[in-house]
């Protein structure tokens, strides 16, 4: 089922459509053997079929639950098309959830089957599955036995494959994304074939990508800013590139492969920034990035750069954004910034390099979709306008407002928090914000995470804990003050910046020796000195501690995204935040 433009409806109509559209186009490019191999559309819409021949064969009925618990990389895709032929829903784990948080979604989605990246995660699956009943296979991406290779080598009945990927229609269940929550157990958004395929219509229509790009992906697919991108390129004839290996893959990965399109989370360009940003000193950068500025706001009008702008752009460029472009590929076209605020310096820092990092705007519950500053329109320090077809309002109390298609169909299993979340059919988001009169809507915080001090003062962490991570030597920062008398902060080191710092100064490089050093402590004093120059004095800093670790995705502290989990923090660090106030 399609639209008049060729899209589709649904996500098992999509692997037809597009190999139909693009043929022997790259969909897929992975690093095998130690060289960079495609997967064309024709075949990335075989290896879908054979998996969903595969998944029938195990007895997988439309409508079941099929979890993949894997890295990003090109199978997870192909194991999703291949779900969604079947009729049948997939349900993301991120790998590096704990057994326990695995037994979680593996039981409350009621999955019948689990693809496994490989032994080590299939290890966290079998140490619960005696408190699995519903669940009946383990397949293994890598591995030796029950393996993907051998589900993909089943002989099936194609004619009934078809007849099962068409008779799917858009408002049933296609992903359930367990959203990763800072307290109480995840709740799984249902999103539809509507919602999923909906991202193809906004990508087309805000032109976000297109054939000619080459997209890198590193970001999980358990996350549905992953999923938007992922399933949006297929619509659009994108090739994606997926991440090699992990995090420290990355730099490398752009540099080898020269994207066109980056879709991140705020904190990959804030440690770029904080390590490109001092190769010239503080006054040159701040000319720099005026002159880029003011360049890229006169080709954007379509108008003619003075000589003496021009010269002096070149200048920096030269100096300073020739090397920023080239730490991403120099081939980038656009980056998108999703699932967290990021600093407006850094946005307008990278548009000056010429690589445009443009702020959107989604939830799980709405499909990663919301807002969206493009190449065309975008106001730096705002989260976009409204993509098509989308609503969105401000409510008495200031919460952001939306509705429209890609809004989620409500939580699995789950009517209670379904109704609290969705009001007559807008979408309760939790962010607060205002919208000006050209469209573009602005976040001020978060109900949840508002401080209200003990004399009455509505602060919103945020904004200080951005201006707090531009510093190089800051990994991260989390505000206190609920019911307090000021607001206080724990603080990170970066040790890539700080260690080679130590180094200089004749200091052991060690975080822990470092974490409690007096010259670490008057370096990061120094920084918050200045971030409270910005603020009212009831919203400064007025005491910090500096742990002797960084926060990670491991210890619960970080979503896979990582955004900071507030209250996870605040409950294990209660201790020494107490000792901030005596």
């Amino acid at each position: 089922m399609t639209t008049d433009i060729g899209l589709p409806q649904t996500v098992a109509a999509l692997p037809a459509v597009a190999a139909r559209r693009y043929g022997d186009r790259p969909a897929q490019r992975h690093l095998a053997g130690g060289v960079w191999q495609d997967v064309s559309y024709a075949e990335l819409r075989e290896i879908s079929t054979e998996i969903g021949l595969g998944l029938v064969a195990l007895g997988v009925a439309p409508g079941d639950r099929v979890c993949v618990l894997a890295d990003t990389r090109a199978e997870w895709v192909q194991v999703e098309f291949g779900i969604a032929l079947a009729g049948a829903v997939t349900v993301p784990i991120y790998p590096s959830s704990s057994a326990d948080e695995c037994e979680w979604v593996l039981g409350d989605s009621g999955a019948v089957v689990v693809v496994c990246e490989n032994a080590a995660l299939q290890a966290k699956v079998e140490s619960v599955r005696d408190r699995l009943p519903a669940l009946r296979e383990v397949v293994l991406i890598d591995g030796e036995e029950n393996t993907l290779a051998e589900l993909r080598a089943r002989a099936g009945d194609r004619d009934d494959l078809e007849r099962r990927a068409t008779a799917v229609v858009p408002d049933e269940p296609a992903l359930i994304i367990y959203t990763s929550g800072t307290t109480g157990r995840p709740k799984g958004c249902v999103l539809t074939h509507r919602n999923l395929t909906e991202c193809c219509r906004v990508c087309d229509a805000m032109g976000v990508m297109d054939a000619s790009d080459v997209v890198y992906l590193f970001l999980p697919l358990a996350h549905v800013f992953a999923q938007v991108i992922s399933l949006g390129s297929a619509g659009m004839g994108a090739v994606v590139a997926y991440c090699s290996d992990g995090a420290a893959a990355i730099m490398p990965d752009l540099a080898a492969l020269s994207p066109t399109l980056l879709p991140s989370v705020p904190r990959i360009f804030e440690k770029v920034y904080a390590t490109v940003s001092g190769l010239v000193p503080a006054e040159m950068r701040a000319k720099a990035v005026a002159a880029g500025m003011a360049v890229r706001q006169l080709e954007r009008a379509g108008q003619p750069v003075p000589d003496e702008l021009a010269a002096g752009y070149a200048q920096a460029d030269a100096a300073l954004f020739t090397k920023v472009r080239a730490v991403f590929g120099g081939a980038i076209r656009q980056a998108i910034s999703g699932a967290a605020p990021i600093a407006p310096e850094i946005i307008e820092f990278f548009h000056a390099a010429g690589v445009p990092v443009n702020e959107g705007y989604g939830l799980s519950e709405s499909t990663a979709m919301g807002t969206l500053n493009t190449l065309d329109a975008v106001r730096i320090g705002s989260i976009g306008r409204a993509v098509p077809d989308c609503d969105v309002r401000i409510a008495e109390d200031g919460e952001i407002l939306m509705r429209g298609p890609h809004i989620f169909a409500g939580y699995w299993q789950n009517p209670g928090a379904t109704a609290e979340t969705l009001v007559d059919g807008w979408l309760q988001t939790g962010d607060l914000g205002t919208i000006d009169d050209d469209g573009y809507v602005t976040i001020t915080g978060r109900k949840k995470d508002i401080i209200i001090t003990a004399g009455g003062k509505n602060l919103s962490p945020g904004n200080v804990e951005n201006d707090l991570r531009l510093s190089p030597w800051i990994s991260q920062a989390v505000m206190h003050g609920d019911r307090r008398p000021y607001p206080v902060a724990l603080i990170t080191l970066d040790a890539e910046a700080v260690g080679p710092w130590a180094q200089g100064e004749g200091l052991p490089a060690d975080i822990p020796t470092l974490a409690a050093h007096p010259a670490v402590r008057a370096l990061v004093q120094q920084v918050v000195d200045e971030v409270n120059a910005h603020y009212a004095t009831v919203a400064q800093i007025k005491r910090f501690a500096i742990l002797d670790h960084d926060l990670s995705i491991e210890t619960g502290e970080l979503t896979p995204t990582l955004k900071v989990k507030r209250r996870v923090v605040e409950q294990q660090y209660a201790g020494l935040l107490d000792g901030l106030y005596d």
